[in-house]
């Protein structure tokens, strides 16, 4: 159960991340409910890793966490804000995503 806590704190990790380049592009009092969604979706994300800790190692828990924030917002990045594509790019993404996997197979 921990591993999907921790699954869904890093797509909320993804979610403060975009929220911050939607408010770089808002205008008006638009940026205020973007960095809203920051804080409250950081806020959220950070109680869900918390959580997801008390029960998988710390290291474990936050290089996929981080990983998965990562990955998702180089995803968004691409299909939101219009973020360059390369096969590097794609290649390191790729690779990030295989260690994430190779992480939680080898821990207990």
């Amino acid at each position: 159960m921990n591993w999907i806590i921790l699954i869904i704190a890093g797509l909320f990790e993804v979610a403060f991340a975009s929220c911050l380049g939607k408010a770089k592009e808002a205008t008006g009092n638009d940026v205020y409910w973007w960095y809203g969604g920051f804080v409250v979706t950081m806020t959220i994300s950070m109680l869900l890793l918390l959580k997801a800790t008390q029960t998988l190692p710390i290291g474990t828990a936050y290089t996929v966490w981080t990983g998965i924030g990562a990955v998702g917002t180089v995803l968004m990045g691409i299909f939101l804000f219009k973020d360059p594509i390369n096969f590097w790019r794609l290649f390191f993404i790729t690779t990030l995503v295989g260690s994430i996997i190779g992480l939680k197979s080898v821990s207990h």
